[in-house]
C-alpha cells in the first residue's frame, strides 16, 4: 500500500512542480520586468499588500479573542459569514462590494470617489478577501492558549488589556505572522474583484492578464515568472514559521 501512496503522492507533486519549474526555467524575456510600468504595478501591489494586512490584523485581533473564549448568541452564523469571502466567487466579491457601495447615496458620495479606480479601492478588495485567514489563524492561536494562564495573570492583579498584551500576544506570536502572509499572499493574488472595482492603478496580476490579452503569452510570462518567485519566497517564509 505504501508504495501506491507514494506513487500518487509522486504524481500530485509533479502536477504541481512541472509548471513551476518549466516557467521559471522559461522566463521570457526579464529585461521587461524593470520597465517603468512594472516597478509602478509592484509598488502599487505590495503597498496595497501591506496596508490590508495590518488592517486585517487590527480587525483581528480583538474579533479572534472574542470568537475564541466568548460564546454568544448565533455564533455559529457570524463564524459562517466571517469565512464567507474565501468561497464566493473573485467577480463576485467586487459587483457585490461595488453594489454595496454605489447602492447606497451618502457612502457613494462620502468614498465612492476613493474606491472605484483608486489605490484605496485595492486595499479594500485585499482587505475583503485575506481578512478570513489573518482571522482563523489568530483564533486558533487563542484556542491554543491555556485559559488558565489568564486567570493567573487576572489574579496577579494584571488587567485584561494587560494581560491581552503581555501573555496572550507573545504566544501567538506565530499566529500573527502565518495569518499576515497568508492574508498578504491571497491579497496580492486577486484579479476578479480588481477588474470590477479597481483596474487603476494596475496591480501585477492585472497587468500580466492586460500583457496578455493584448500581446500574448510572451508578453505575460517575465511578470508571472516573478510573481511565482514572489510567492515561492512567501510560503518558504511559511514554512520556517
Amino acid at each position: 500500500m505504501d508504495k501506491i501512496f507514494y506513487f500518487i503522492l509522486s504524481i500530485t507533486f509533479l502536477f504541481i512542480f512541472l509548471p513551476i519549474f518549466y516557467s521559471l526555467t522559461n522566463p521570457g524575456n526579464l529585461s521587461y520586468l524593470f520597465h517603468a510600468e512594472v516597478l509602478e504595478a509592484f509598488k502599487v501591489t505590495i503597498l496595497a499588500g501591506i496596508l490590508a494586512t495590518f488592517i486585517s490584523l487590527l480587525l483581528s485581533l480583538p474579533s479572534a479573542y472574542i470568537l475564541a473564549r466568548k460564546e454568544f448568541k448565533f455564533k455559529k452564523f457570524v463564524e459562517g459569514i466571517l469565512d464567507l469571502p474565501m468561497a464566493i466567487p473573485h467577480v463576485v466579491v467586487g459587483i457585490m462590494l461595488l453594489s454595496f457601495i454605489y447602492g447606497i447615496d451618502p457612502l457613494k458620495e462620502l468614498v465612492g470617489p476613493y474606491i472605484v479606480d483608486n489605490f484605496f479601492g485595492i486595499v479594500l478588495v485585499y482587505l475583503f478577501v485575506g481578512l478570513p485567514f489573518m482571522l482563523n489563524s489568530l483564533k486558533d492561536g487563542i484556542l491554543a492558549v491555556d485559559e488558565e494562564l489568564e486567570h493567573v495573570s487576572r489574579t496577579l492583579g494584571a488587567s485584561k488589556v494587560k494581560t491581552f498584551f503581555t501573555i496572550i500576544l507573545p504566544l501567538i506570536r506565530n499566529n500573527i505572522i502565518t495569518g499576515s502572509i497568508l492574508c498578504f499572499a491571497r491579497g496580492i493574488s486577486e484579479v476578479g474583484a480588481l477588474l470590477v472595482i479597481a483596474y487603476y492603478p494596475k496591480t501585477v496580476p492585472i497587468l500580466i492578464l492586460e500583457n496578455f490579452n493584448n500581446f500574448g503569452l510572451q508578453a505575460s510570462k517575465p511578470l508571472a515568472v516573478a510573481m511565482i518567485i514572489l510567492s515561492l519566497i512567501i510560503f518558504i517564509i511559511l514554512k520556517e514559521i
